[in-house]
């Protein structure tokens, strides 16, 4: 488990502190395994001293995903302002969301996995953020078919797909080989913009350069 950390003095920062950390023992232990003393040693911070900052387990859960699906979300909105173009806009929105997940896998992983752990009435709060998060992405995905949305394309299947497609990513990248979130969502959009086989030269790689990768993956 992590080391103890110092603890921040300012209220607001001690607050991320605790879900920083509480993320990444959830991620390391599970939600069910993981105990308010487990915090309490990572975080350096006391029982009744977390208890001021959330009401029990289930509230402290909330609040991680609620922090996530908020900063994400406002992120989005925030760079989505004055752009127009319906690809850029896609790019925008696979480029945002890679980046947060990969600059904050402990959320990421308690966000794919503790899902269900969220009781009323906390789950259906973050089912309304998430749905919000959900529609928005579906306004993009509409914008980018425009005349073609007859052309045989669900688009719930398609954003839903793409959300799967880049919440499992922290089950493999590797920051050591792997592309970086800019590089990596050029290259998720252009599966979706253009397909596999019809992706543009830009974003293909030679086998040689697949080969390099796997060699430096497995330390050859």
């Amino acid at each position: 488990m992590a080391a103890r950390t110092p603890f921040p003095r300012d209220s607001e920062a001690k607050l991320q502190h605790i879900l920083h950390h509480a993320a990444n023992v959830f991620a390391e232990l599970g939600y069910e395994r993981a105990s308010i003393r487990d915090l309490s040693r990572v975080t350096g911070v006391s029982l009744s001293g977390l208890y001021y900052y959330f009401r029990s387990k289930q509230n402290l859960l909330y609040l991680i995903q609620l922090k996530a699906f908020t900063d994400i979300l406002q992120s989005l909105q925030n760079r989505l302002l004055g752009v127009s173009d319906p690809q850029e806009r896609f790019r925008i929105f696979i480029h945002n969301h890679l980046e947060y997940f990969l600059s904050h896998p402990a959320e990421m992983k308690v966000l794919s996995h503790e899902e269900d752990a969220l009781e009323k009435p906390y789950r259906s709060e973050i089912a309304a953020i998430k749905r919000r998060y959900y529609n928005l992405a579906r306004e993009i995905f509409d914008d980018l078919l425009g005349e073609r949305s007859g052309a045989g394309v669900n688009p719930r299947i398609a954003v839903l797909s793409l959300y799967g497609m880049m919440n499992w990513i922290y089950k493999w990248h590797n920051p050591k080989v792997d592309p970086d979130a800019r590089q990596l969502s050029e290259n998720i959009a252009a599966i979706f913009l253009y397909g596999v086989l019809n992706s543009p030269k830009s974003t293909r790689h030679s086998r040689e350069s697949d080969l390099t990768l796997e060699r430096v993956a497995i330390g050859k």
